[in-house]
């Protein structure tokens, strides 16, 4: 942990995080609000994350700390119940965005494995047990989840980019789709607007390079690089495929194989092999992203505790690891088994946009200080402003659970803020 990381780990780190279980859990999702829009609307949350990029480079130069963004709303707004809430709301999206990965492993588990013979109930033991499995690798050996972490990011970039490959050669045989990313079936802007908020999730693990700026060699040249390198390359990624999906395979079977879409796109080409090929890097790269997102939350939960915007219980360790680890774990199997991929999804992207909206505007209000330019945090904070109640707004009317679980985890995290603090103050006094 004491070594320096150059550029290309920093980047690693970013499309690590990115690209995890995001895109297998939501690309289905994706086409099913969207369309032939589908590129367009991974283009527009594209923006969106590369726009709050620019406020977390600066953020992170000025301010390096492996506190990431729970350090920079620390900056601005103090100890106070609206930066606990935030800070809170930062660990439950953390949960959120486990049980998204969870749901994607076991959809695409469930397709390959039949231990009971009913997917639906295979799927959510698949779902309990990886993330189980996740939590027993945190307690036993970090150094392992970064070693899985590492190679994972080989083997998924390895074979996305020869699904992509193999996916443009695959048009030249089966072209016949290709008319579906005509603009005449693309869904209207609003909507396809709505699509890329639901499917932000895929893009927030950029904000995981923060936490490892302290130990970034030459930050001041490598830290914009590092973030803009990382989701310049996953814009890039996500939109060729999306577009390789959507030319695949017609939008009938893309709606009946919306949780595992992406091995489903490489039967055209490859047949059962590469449905099978892409269902396996499906599980490594989800088994990943839970690991790692079982060990960065529980990080950012010991260090809310550590600033009092929790009870000190949070502060207390399991087997050398904070407890936030095993709560996390637990909220997230109560979660992934209780509410459906679209729903789950809704509210990580609710949540992060809500958190980038913020960081983007401590960008704003310290531009003078970062020597920075205001009009790039303001526009990106209003951005996310806009995406959040466009998705808020639009989800309401298709999804309406999904969206009570986004404003009840909002509230909860603030209402958990003000109880603590009030209880704390009241037994100091």
């Amino acid at each position: 942990m004491n070594k320096k990381i150059g550029l290309r780990e920093a980047i690693s780190i970013g499309i690590g995080g990115m690209v995890g279980g995001g895109i297998f859990a939501v690309l289905g999702l994706a086409v099913s609000l969207a369309k032939g829009g589908t590129p367009v609307a991974f283009l527009f949350a594209g923006l969106i994350a590369l726009l709050t990029a620019y406020s977390y480079a600066k953020l992170s130069k000025k301010f390096p700390s492996n506190g990431g963004t729970v350090k920079f709303v620390h900056q601005q707004f103090g100890n106070g119940v609206f930066a606990g809430g935030i800070n809170n709301l930062l660990w439950i999206s953390y949960i959120v965005m486990l049980a998204l990965y969870a749901t994607a492993f076991g959809s695409y588990g469930a397709e390959l494995l039949a231990i009971t013979g009913k997917k639906t109930f295979d799927a959510h033991l698949l779902q309990t047990g990886i993330i189980v499995m996740a939590l027993l690798i945190n307690y036993l050996s970090i150094k392992l989840v970064s070693g899985i972490e590492s190679v994972s990011v080989i083997i998924k970039l390895l074979i996305l980019t020869a699904f992509i490959g193999i996916g443009f050669y695959g048009f030249t045989v089966h072209p016949e789709n290709l008319e579906q990313l005509a603009p005449k079936n693309w869904e209207d802007p609003l909507l396809m607007l709505s699509g890329g908020m639901v499917i932000f999730v895929a893009y927030e693990g950029f904000e995981l390079i923060a936490n490892s700026i302290s130990d970034l060699k030459n930050p001041k040249k490598n830290t914009e690089k590092g973030y803009f390198g990382a989701v310049g390359f996953v814009i890039v990624l996500y939109i060729l495929i999306a577009f390789v999906t959507v030319g695949a395979l017609p939008f009938k079977e893309i709606a009946s194989a919306k949780d595992y879409v992406l091995a489903k796109a490489a039967e055209p080409s490859l047949g059962n092999m590469g449905f099978t090929i892409i269902t396996i890097t499906a599980l490594i790269s989800t088994f990943s992203a839970i690991n790692a997102t079982i060990l960065g939350s529980g990080r950012v939960n010991y260090d809310i505790a550590e600033d009092q915007e929790l009870p000190q219980y949070f502060c207390h360790k399991l087997w050398g690891k904070p407890i936030g680890f095993l709560i996390t774990a637990i909220l997230s199997i109560i979660l992934v088994n209780l509410f459906d991929l679209e729903s789950i999804s809704t509210a990580g992207s609710a949540g992060f946009l809500l958190i980038f909206c913020v960081v983007n505007y401590i960008g704003y209000k310290k531009h003078e200080e970062l020597k920075s330019k205001k009009s790039i945090h303001l526009v990106a904070s209003v951005l996310c402003l806009i995406a959040f109640f466009t998705l808020i707004i639009q989800q309401f009317s298709q999804n309406t659970i999904g969206v009570f679980v986004a404003i009840g985890i909002i509230i909860f995290c603030f209402a958990l803020e003000f109880i603590y603090k009030k209880t704390a103050t009241n037994t100091n006094v």
